[in-house]
């Protein structure tokens, strides 16, 4: 028995940083180019395009509900918010390397916003529940967003308090997701590259509040 609630306190608690698993130098082999898009996973990017970071829950789902958005140029299913160097996801999902699953999104700013991937980001899951996601439970499905400059964070909290009146309004419980500046993203491994793009009948566990996030129309996309 002990063993067992040692195992969820792992799980269901970040470790701290002399307590993460060592990982590795170098990073771990993946894919080459996004199986659906087609474009070089790592880059190079084209110029003008803007780079965002969330985690919501299992990156299978996420990553695909991302990939489908006119304006998306890349995705990428992988590791961000730990302490773990080049993290595998056998490591990652003991939640001994303290890090999120999470989608990287290379998006093209004058056709979808930074606002309108932040109202996605929120209705696509319930960002109210702590180290878990529905029936996917630990720190690695942790609701997240990671900016990666000062702009993106003013509005990941904008967005954030916005719709968290909304959830008041409906009667749910406060968020939980953690705003806070990017680390290194670390992708993950080949076969969770777009994963549900190659294994249509996969596990999605996306499953929002049904509660609207209203986005300000002033941070609409700008006009070409």
């Amino acid at each position: 028995m002990f063993f067992l609630s040692d195992m969820l306190n792992k799980k269901l608690n970040l470790p701290k940083p002399g307590e993460a698993l060592p990982g590795r130098a170098k990073p771990i082999a993946t894919a080459a180019r996004h199986y659906v898009l087609k474009h070089p996973l790592k880059g190079p990017y084209p110029d003008g395009l803007e780079t965002a970071l969330f985690a919501l829950g299992c990156f299978w789902g996420a990553e695909r509900l991302f990939w489908q958005i006119e304006g998306v140029w890349v995705t990428a299913s992988g590791y961000s918010g730990g302490f773990t160097p080049n993290p595998t996801y056998q490591e990652a999902c003991t939640g001994l390397t303290g890090h999120a699953e999470t989608v990287l999104v290379v998006f093209d700013p004058k056709i979808v916003s930074y606002a309108t991937l932040l109202k996605i980001f929120w209705e696509a899951h319930d960002p109210t529940q702590g180290m878990r996601q529905g029936n996917d439970v630990g720190t690695t499905y942790r609701s997240a967003i990671y900016t990666v400059n000062e702009a993106q964070r003013q509005q990941a909290l904008a967005s954030r308090d916005a719709y968290q009146a909304s959830l008041k309004a409906a009667g749910r419980e406060r968020i939980t997701t953690v705003i806070e500046p990017a680390g290194e993203f670390y992708f993950a491994e080949e076969e969770h590259q777009q994963y549900l793009a190659k294994n249509p009948g996969g596990y999605c566990g996306l499953k929002g509040t049904g509660v609207s996030c209203a986005i300000p129309a002033a941070a609409a996309p700008t006009p070409a």
